[in-house]
């Protein structure tokens, strides 16, 4: 998901270098979303790890 998400940004940054701004503005957006989606998961695993670990000890 962090793939799609640094694709989108370097979509958003080639767009806007090249004037394409309503174009940039959404590559961004779904960018932004994509990554905050990655956190959140990666997240979640975390606590999901933390827990199975010290239920096993």
């Amino acid at each position: 998901m962090l793939k799609w998400a640094l694709i989108f940004l370097v979509i958003s940054l080639v767009t806007g270098f090249l004037g394409f701004s309503g174009i940039s503005a959404a590559t961004a957006g779904i960018a932004k979303i994509l990554f905050y989606l990655a956190l959140v998961i990666f997240l979640i695993f975390l606590i999901l790890a933390l827990m199975a670990g010290s239920a096993v000890v």
